[in-house]
């Protein structure tokens, strides 16, 4: 016996798996547990029951198969699972209730969301999008158009979650005003993280960027509507990188066809993608990207590496910095 702790690799997506577990961190939790060989899909979850008996310690990522009683049978020394991805939502609930600890990784999701966002702003600021559709020739070099600049200007965050919050760290070393709208936010919470909070109404006529970052849960569905959008300021930034359910699309697109002076910058939509034929398509004013906020390619490893932490410190007996309970999972997306 190593006196490591027997873990196992599960999920119905070996590949997957492979990627966010890649650049040396499958051989990192090989080194701090006792691992199963290769990953184990939950059709394997009968066959290879023998092997399963003592496995304390379950990770996975996106492709995680369904665990319920039955599958729950062949693991019958389960204490945590963790959880290289974001929602645990669609498997949290069942786990939680037999005890089954979770631990999420989406505190590292939230960082490449945060930065995507960054970047977005600081060019919004700039007036990037309504000057590189008006430079089209050498004459409009002179009257293209030019944003207010990253200096004192007014930025909205929807949503102080962990990608809120993330932002907010982010935008620090900029001197911009940063107003928060989040009825979850404790004032002393805003006030450590030196933002106002205020009411939407109020975070959409204030901002020259505006940018969504709430959770995606049934109650916020259509939350954003035209009576908000109508009230952005002359040439102001509406980003969304939260989910498009959150807003009403019809109510964007009438707003951005009567003000040419508005963008929006979606990497989300309702449906997604966008169906053939979405006047998003052909707006001058609207910038798509294709959901690439979040992590891709190289960085969905920082994920694992949060879920290797967390399996030290729970190994040591230490508080879990990333554990979903079930209070954390009813606000959570």
């Amino acid at each position: 016996m190593t006196g490591k702790r027997q873990a196992m690799m599960l999920n119905d997506n070996p590949e997957r798996c492979a990627q966010v577990y890649g650049m040396g961190r499958w051989e990192r939790l090989a080194e701090v547990t006792q691992l199963l060989p290769g990953c184990v899909s939950g059709d394997e979850l009968a066959s290879r029951a023998g092997e399963l008996v003592e496995v304390e310690a379950v990770f996975s990522t996106w492709g995680v198969p369904k665990l319920g009683a039955a599958e729950l049978e062949h693991l019958p020394a389960l204490k945590i699972l963790f959880y290289a991805a974001g929602s645990v939502r669609s498997f949290a609930p069942f786990l939680l209730e037999r005890d089954i600890r979770v631990v999420s990784s989406w505190a590292a999701n939230a960082v490449p969301v945060a930065e995507f966002a960054l970047a977005q702003v600081l060019l919004s600021t700039k007036g990037y999008w309504r000057n590189e559709r008006d430079f089209v020739g050498p004459e409009e070099r002179r009257i293209a158009f030019r944003g207010v600049g990253n200096f004192g200007e007014t930025v909205g965050i929807i949503g102080a979650g962990m990608v809120g919050r993330a932002l907010i760290e982010l935008l620090k070393p900029f001197q911009l005003n940063v107003i928060v709208h989040d009825p979850f936010l404790p004032d002393e919470v805003a006030t450590a993280l030196g933002v106002e909070k205020v009411s939407l109404a109020n975070l959409f006529e204030r901002s020259y960027v505006v940018s969504n970052h709430l959770p995606n849960l049934e109650g916020l569905r259509g939350l954003l509507d035209g009576e908000l959008f109508e009230r952005l300021r002359v040439d102001a930034t509406f980003i969304n990188t939260g989910r498009g359910a959150q807003l009403v699309e019809a109510d964007l697109v009438r707003v951005l066809q009567q003000r040419p002076d508005l963008t929006a910058l979606l990497d989300v939509s309702f449906p997604e993608p966008p169906v053939e034929g979405d006047p998003l398509y052909g707006l001058p004013n609207v910038r798509l990207s294709s959901h690439i906020a979040g992590s891709l390619g190289d960085e969905v490893v920082r994920m694992a590496d949060y879920a290797i932490d967390e399996f030290q410190r729970w190994e040591k007996g230490e508080p879990l910095l990333w554990e979903v309970t079930p209070e954390l999972l009813e606000k959570m997306a």
